[in-house]
């Protein structure tokens, strides 16, 4: 029997602290070679494109995620689960919330391995969904004390910082410059829509992880080369996708390309993370390809768990 969860029931199931491990297993997997995840494909279909993104965990399942860049108002994801042994239809999941928590839970293993351990505030810049499961798996991986939060809707950033103090239990507040939402702080997270760059490096202090997720290709990008300078680690978590954005995300290019580290390694131990206190460590996320199915079989896991 084919399994079919919608967005209440991925919220209902996958909690922060399950989405961060099984994150952190597809990463090791992909290192590994026992996942394999190409770049993304992508079709053209004249005012929009269907995007697909495919893996296989060698043995066990493979599947898919299709979603499409038309921008209507009830356009959602699609993840498929097949049983690698039969081809079966395991299951699918229909929405926004799969990979919205996938994105997250990678921002969370990069916090966790990369972040100092004692980093316990926090400063945002965007307030949307990404935004927020940002902050939900950092939460997860650090005893967060403090959250800043700062977006062009003061309406918004005021809902995201009530939602943080509801939600998370740890105190928030928002503010009315990047800025102010960075300075000083343990942990940054971008998350924004925007082509140009939203922060200022010389804002960030010794030490600071920051995890992106918005734009970041040459041609447009939430941050500047001066971010990508600054920092002593540069991570992301397939380096291969990075380099296969047309063009190229902005760290998957010279002078950035030889610096740029692989999460997975960083993981396996292979190659080193952060080294020392005072480091600036940066995370540029381009979503793993396979991860979304990967996180379905382990809800379909846990799921199954708890009858």
């Amino acid at each position: 029997m084919t399994l079919l969860f919608s967005d209440e029931d991925v919220a209902a199931t996958l909690d922060a602290t399950v989405t961060v491990v099984a994150m952190r297993d597809a990463l090791l997997a992909a290192y590994a070679g026992r996942l394999v995840a190409p770049p993304r494909a992508s079709a053209p279909l004249g005012g929009g494109r269907m995007v697909l993104t495919a893996g296989h965990l060698t043995g066990e399942w493979y599947g898919f995620r299709s979603y499409d860049t038309f921008g209507h108002p009830e356009s959602g994801q699609l993840v498929v689960l097949h049983d690698a042994r039969t081809g079966a239809v395991r299951a699918i999941a229909v929405g926004e919330e799969l990979g919205s928590r996938r994105t997250g839970g990678l921002g969370g293993v990069a916090v966790d391995a990369l972040a100092r351990p004692d980093a316990a505030t926090l400063g945002v810049v965007g307030s949307g969904r990404q935004a927020w499961t940002q902050v939900w798996a950092a939460a997860a991986v650090r005893p967060l004390r403090k959250v800043t939060v700062h977006s062009r809707s003061a309406a918004r950033r005021e809902a995201f910082a009530a939602r943080v103090r509801a939600e998370l239990g740890v105190p928030a507040r928002a503010v009315g410059s990047a800025r102010e939402a960075v300075a000083g702080r343990d942990l940054v997270v971008l998350a924004t829509t925007s082509s140009t760059p939203v922060l200022d490096a010389a804002d960030l202090a010794p030490g600071t992880h920051v995890n992106t997720v918005g734009f970041k290709q040459a041609n447009r990008h939430e941050f500047g080369a001066d971010l990508l300078d600054a920092a002593d680690v540069l991570v992301t978590d397939s380096p291969a996708q990075a380099a296969a954005y047309a063009p190229p995300m902005l760290a998957a290019v010279e002078p950035y390309a030889g610096r740029l580290r692989d999460l997975g390694a960083v993981l396996a131990g292979a190659v080193p993370g952060r080294t020392g206190a005072d480091e600036i460590s940066v995370f540029c996320s381009t979503g793993l390809a396979g991860t979304e199915v990967f996180l379905l079989d382990r809800l379909v896991r846990v799921g199954a768990a708890a009858v």
